[in-house]
């Protein structure tokens, strides 16, 4: 197979440049040892490209991600830029990234590795062996929901308005998403919304519901409150397979999912598109600007974003298989960055953790 690829990488803000590195070590490992070729196009995003091009995406920047095979990029943001005007700041970029590229489906994995079974804030027989997938939308809701914004009153007094707004087409191409994961994994999908009180949740319950009927009567389908999910999660989480929800409840919910795994420097994520076109891949994590350059930062969930590129996007499941493998590998040698070190003392560095999973990949 045709193993020559176009990436952008896009390093971000705060650690995003120094585990971006880490993810280069491991590009070059398929380069000499599975021929691969990847011509790589690297650009700015969020605070960074705020500094270089004056916005947070430039249109130059959106363009080559478009023109790629996938994009490959770090963490947004940081207190430098807080007092950026809000279209400008890092996050606006990301947003933007997500809209033009089409990306309407964010897949979140909640894997605890065995070694990392006492990270966990739960107790271990809660958490051995958890593997959740969440599916959020990305691209509507109310993040982009119109009207928007805040008007002054007077007297004092102003107004804060965001709308929550859902089509059937966009709650159906989620959920057909959802669906077809859920058949190479065990097989349940649980949706969740706010049915009871939200018009645009009791859409989308309608929504999955015919879909399912349709198209996916194979696939065991439950409906769930989101706030019970949130709920479910802390009290029985291995009841869930694939999780499918909106934009603002996946926000929350993969972010508390993620901490049951015990650190977000382990959590990779895909924003996903049309078949066919560019996805995105990035840590879980933010940018973390309190450890930027202290060679401190856990890069493997940006590797393992690399390796969901390697599967969803470049459609070489071989070689995710075996990155995800050698993380596996690392971590039961009890190797470790200080975010997931039982003893601070013995945590190694962010080149020392590529460096490692490098050793691993060449046993």
């Amino acid at each position: 197979m045709d193993k020559n690829f176009t990436l952008t990488v896009l390093p971000g803000d705060g650690i995003g440049p120094e585990v971006m590195k880490e993810v280069r070590k491991v590009m070059k490992w398929l380069e000499d040892k599975r021929g691969f070729h990847f011509t790589l196009h690297e650009d700015d995003i969020g605070g960074a490209a705020y500094d270089r091009y004056g916005m947070p995406l430039a249109d130059e920047t959106l363009e080559k991600c478009k023109a790629s095979h996938a994009v490959i990029m770090g963490s947004v943001g940081g207190p430098k830029w807080d007092n950026v005007d809000y279209n400008k700041r890092p996050e606006a970029g990301l947003l933007r990234l997500r809209k033009e590229m089409g990306l309407f489906a964010n897949l979140r994995p909640a894997l605890v590795f065995d070694a990392l079974v006492e990270a966990s804030s739960l107790k271990p027989e809660i958490v051995k062996g958890l593997d959740i997938l969440i599916v959020r939308e990305l691209t509507g809701g109310v993040y982009f929901g119109e009207p928007r914004g805040i008007e002054d009153l007077g007297n004092g007094q102003r107004r804060g308005v965001n709308t929550q707004v859902y089509e059937t087409y966009e709650i159906e191409r989620v959920g057909r998403v959802a669906f077809d994961l859920a058949r190479k994994r065990k097989n349940k999908v649980t949706s969740c919304e706010k049915a009871n009180v939200m018009e645009s949740g009791k859409l989308w319950r309608e929504d999955i519901t015919a879909l399912h009927q349709a198209e996916a009567s194979d696939v065991t389908l439950e409906h769930m409150y989101a706030d019970n999910c949130a709920m479910q999660l802390l009290r029985n989480p291995s009841q869930f397979d694939v999780i499918v929800t909106d934009n603002l409840f996946g926000d929350i919910l993969s972010d508390e999912a993620s901490m049951l795994t015990g650190s977000l420097g382990m959590l990779p994520s895909a924003s996903l598109g049309t078949a066919g076109k560019p996805g995105v891949y990035e840590p879980v994590h933010g940018s973390a600007p309190d450890i930027a350059g202290q060679g401190k930062a856990n890069p493997l969930a940006t590797i393992l974003s690399f390796a969901m590129a390697l599967r969803y996007s470049l459609d070489c499941g071989v070689e995710a298989s075996e990155i995800e493998n050698a993380v596996q590998r690392v971590l039961n040698k009890g190797i470790r960055t200080l975010d997931i070190a039982n003893n601070q003392g013995c945590a190694i560095s962010t080149s020392a953790m590529g460096d490692a999973l490098i050793i691993e990949l060449n046993a």
